[in-house]
């Protein structure tokens, strides 16, 4: 059925718009508490299926993206069609409109999406507003929220640390664990701040930031990760591993799009980048060890992928391309299959 209204309606549309009606559809049902109730009853993770990481109980071990929901507008429709987590954002530390449209593409015969979005968003205030509001509920104290944060556009690379240390200090007292994305192919410079140079000012003030705006609002610290490209050295890799154990990194995200290919400016997402994600969570959870929470998404489409994700050393799975082409159901039928696995 979806497979028909995607190739009727979505597909004839501008992606960046579908997305729009298809996110409005999700969050105005999540909204609706009887429909809402319902739907979210049908679709919810088998409770075999629930897992404790990073001092939180996930219903699942499979989540959303960071970048389906940039400003926290959906999590409760998100949760409601069986994700066990959400992770909204890239947020900046200011608002900012993103890269000029068009910015997305589909790759209709590879299943995959290429997006040049420039972390459009509404700032880290706008979007600490909202999150605080969700979770002064109680439905809203139940969902499972990660925060990605990004450097704003025209920070000087410089300025970064306190860029992201902004962010972190508005975010870290909703968020269930933050993470610094340092990998989107579409700000400017950005990747060059994967560097262990750069990268280590940026995590440490991150972290000061996230840990005196939780203990002022009578919180436990919020975890920290960081995110990933693909497109990084195995010796860049290792060097990301190991300054994530110097500094006590609660995790890492394997991995962002993928510059490596000739379809246009930005990065893909989707099966071009799943044989790459594998290998790089593989790759780190050899020199992590077993304790270091390791988030592996890139190329999700079925139920096998993300159990191949978890079979090479990932705690958690998301997607986000995947949930594009195959509709509203995709997410219960991943949970379902890793519940059963659990128990298998």
């Amino acid at each position: 059925m979806y497979r028909l209204l995607f190739d009727l309606v979505f597909r004839r549309m501008d992606p960046e718009r579908a997305h729009e009606v298809a996110f409005g559809l999700i969050r105005g049902v999540g909204r609706t508490p009887v429909l809402r109730d319902v739907i979210a009853g049908t679709l919810a993770p088998p409770a075999s299926g629930g897992v404790r990481v990073l001092g939180r109980g996930f219903p699942s071990r499979f989540g959303v993206a960071a970048g389906f929901d940039k400003d926290a507008r959906g999590v409760e429709g998100l949760t409601m069609l069986g994700f066990g987590f959400v992770e909204v954002g890239t947020v900046t530390a200011h608002g900012q409109p993103g890269n000029e449209q068009p910015r997305l593409w589909r790759v209709l015969d590879q299943r995959a999406l290429r997006n040049r979005m420039g972390f459009n968003n509404e700032g880290s205030a706008v979007v600490a507003e909202r999150l605080r509001h969700l979770r002064s509920t109680k439905r809203g104290r139940r969902l499972v929220i990660g925060v990605n944060i990004g450097k704003t556009k025209v920070t000087p690379a410089e300025q970064a640390p306190d860029d992201y240390a902004t962010s972190a200090a508005r975010l870290a007292p909703y968020a269930d664990y933050l993470v610094v994305n340092v990998s989107s192919p579409n700000t400017p410079g950005l990747r060059d701040l994967q560097s262990v140079e750069a990268l280590r000012p940026i995590l440490q003030a991150t972290r000061v930031a996230a840990d005196e705006a939780t203990t002022v609002a009578g919180r436990r610290p919020v975890p920290l990760l960081v995110k990933i490209a693909p497109d990084l050295s195995d010796e860049d890799v290792d060097a990301v591993a190991e300054l994530a154990a110097e500094l006590g990194l609660e995790g890492v995200v394997a991995v962002n799009t993928t510059i490596a290919h000739d379809l246009g400016p930005g990065g893909v997402s989707g099966p071009p980048v799943l044989a790459r994600g594998l290998d790089v969570v593989a790759r780190l959870r050899n020199r992590l060890g077993p304790d270091v929470v390791i988030i592996g998404v890139g190329g999700v489409s079925s139920p096998a992928d993300a159990l191949e994700y978890l079979a090479v050393g990932a705690t958690l799975v998301q997607g986000y391309t995947g949930f594009i082409y195959r509709g509203p159901l995709w997410a219960a039928r991943i949970g379902r299959a890793l519940a059963k696995a659990e128990v298998a």
